[in-house]
């Protein structure tokens, strides 16, 4: 067993040719910084939550999933055998509701990602129709992700992939949207990451509409005009930017007991609500 890659969340190995096994930790990071507390049983609700939605959407692009079976025991129910692919350098970000950084890029230009917006939007309203708003795909060490336009996907990866890639995440947005809404869930935006075959296929890869790599809000909840209540990551990031006092350089500050406990309840809630299942 060769261990490829440690993400931020997730760690990769690899024990045969042509698969790959993606680990997902109860690492939490904000602003591309692991913060040093976990959040217990999160690796195991990425990965069931994701191979829920990987089910549910495989008729509209077919996935990297070989087994959540065949892993080894120490892993067993975080981690997914997956085929190993050549990825795509290109973050796929589908936004339906104006919120984070789409917010921020509308209120300072009425634009996000080159894609213009109408006017006169509050934070947190709908958009008249879901917008591809990719990003660079940039390791931390690096720096952080930059909004790309879609004619600089076009320039990184060919006209041809880049048609590919809009339409497969505005598709997968637009099935998830409508499968969240039935049970009460805004699904606000998500981010995909893709893969190809060596024929060529595209390949959706990675995680799939998690609370970490997306923003679920209660329509109960939803009222346009400011900050949203998030049952996802947002409200790690909320508390860590309310803290006033953090530089969002590492080291991270420890994540106090009760933040923790509300993160996993929200998480939990929103498995719940979703998927319909009770989480154990």
């Amino acid at each position: 067993m060769q261990l490829l890659h440690r993400g931020k969340v997730r760690d990769v190995y690899s024990d045969r040719p042509g698969e790959l096994i993606l680990v997902a930790s109860d690492r939490v990071s904000v602003y591309d910084v692991v913060l040093p507390t976990p959040i217990p049983d999160k690796g195991k609700m990425l990965t069931t939550l994701s191979l829920w939605w990987f089910d549910k959407l495989a008729d509209v692009v077919p996935n990297h999933v070989i087994s959540a079976e065949d892993v080894p025991g120490e892993w067993a129910g975080r981690a997914i055998r997956c085929r190993q692919l050549d990825v795509v350098q290109v973050e796929c970000i589908a936004r339906g509701y104006l919120a984070g950084l789409g917010w921020e890029s509308y209120a300072s230009s009425g634009t996000i990602s080159g894609v213009q917006i109408p006017a006169g939007l509050v934070e947190g309203d709908r958009l008249p129709e879901p917008v591809f708003t990719p990003t660079t795909k940039t390791a931390p060490e690096d720096g952080h992700d930059e909004p790309m336009t879609f004619a600089e996907v076009s320039d990184v990866v060919g006209a041809e992939l880049a048609g590919k890639l809009r339409d497969a995440t505005l598709e997968l947005y637009r099935r998830a949207a409508a499968i969240a809404e039935k049970r009460g869930v805004i699904l606000v935006d998500t981010k995909f990451e893709f893969g190809v075959t060596p024929d060529g296929e595209l390949i959706l890869a990675d995680e799939a509409l998690t609370s970490d790599s997306s923003r679920y809000w209660r329509a109960e909840d939803w009222n346009p005009g400011g900050r949203q209540v998030g049952y996802d990551k947002q409200y790690v990031r909320d508390w860590a930017r309310d803290l006033g006092t953090w530089d969002k350089t590492p080291p991270g500050p420890e994540i106090p007991a009760e933040v923790v406990e509300e993160t996993r309840r929200r998480y939990v809630a929103m498995y719940e609500r979703i998927t319909g299942l009770t989480w154990e």
